[in-house]
């Protein structure tokens, strides 16, 4: 089984185009020791809109002479694609067939009391004599995966003293994850806010008969 956490940079929220990607190898889920890294930046089809040239801080211009975005593809081995809000970076890459593991949805699960889950408000919680120094390049490609790999060592820390042992494979791992992007209280609608075990029958059945509604809703429905 082989895990790759990966994070991208993009030109923006609008129908995002791949400027960088960034992904460690990792070995196995008990060591976590990086076997390959990558770092390529790539040029987009589209200008980079202000909101992500003020984040990654990469212009237009100095992109020129890259390959075009669609070129990227992640290596043949991915299995695993582990990312903080991972959902994003996969659709950005044109979401390939592999199982995503969010640590953004862990953080929240374990971590529920926090006031922000960003993977930089987790570092803080976790690295805070060093996360100054850590933050530094945050919404650089491989300063992120680098930083989601330090998380992905907290998070698999919690997880071994909630479980009363280590997590056994990525697998379960990913079990986890799935579990924890299930919402336990609704957020949209006339609704909102209320826990789902509460909604009334009829709109229980319309929500689970729109064709376009997110899947984790959906399993929330379910339950």
């Amino acid at each position: 089984m082989t895990a790759y956490i990966f994070d991208s940079e993009t030109t923006g929220l609008n129908d995002p185009h791949l400027i960088e990607a960034a992904w460690l190898q990792l070995e196995s889920i008990s060591s976590l020791a990086v076997t390959a890294d990558f770092l390529q930046r790539y040029k987009p089809g589209k200008p980079i809109e202000l909101s992500a040239l003020a984040t990654s801080h990469i212009l237009d211009e100095e992109l020129a002479g890259f390959h075009p975005h669609t070129d990227f593809n992640l290596p043949n081995d991915v299995e695993y694609l582990i990312g903080h809000n991972v959902d994003y970076d996969w659709r950005v890459i044109g979401e390939p067939d592999v199982k995503r593991i969010c640590t953004r949805a862990l953080s929240s699960k374990l971590w529920p009391d926090a006031d922000s889950h960003t993977q930089s408000a987790m570092i803080y919680l976790h690295y805070r004599a060093e996360a100054t120094g850590l933050l530094r390049n945050a919404h650089a490609a491989l300063d992120d995966v680098k930083n989601c790999r330090l998380l992905l060592v907290k998070i698999l820390d919690q997880l071994a003293a909630d479980l009363g042992r280590p997590v056994s494979d990525w697998e379960e791992l990913w079990q986890i994850s799935e579990d924890a992007r299930i919402p336990k209280v609704i957020g949209f609608g006339k609704h909102k806010g209320a826990a789902f075990a509460d909604l009334p029958s009829d709109y229980r059945r319309w929500l689970l008969n729109q064709s376009d509604l997110d899947p984790f809703v959906r399993k929330a429905l379910m339950r």
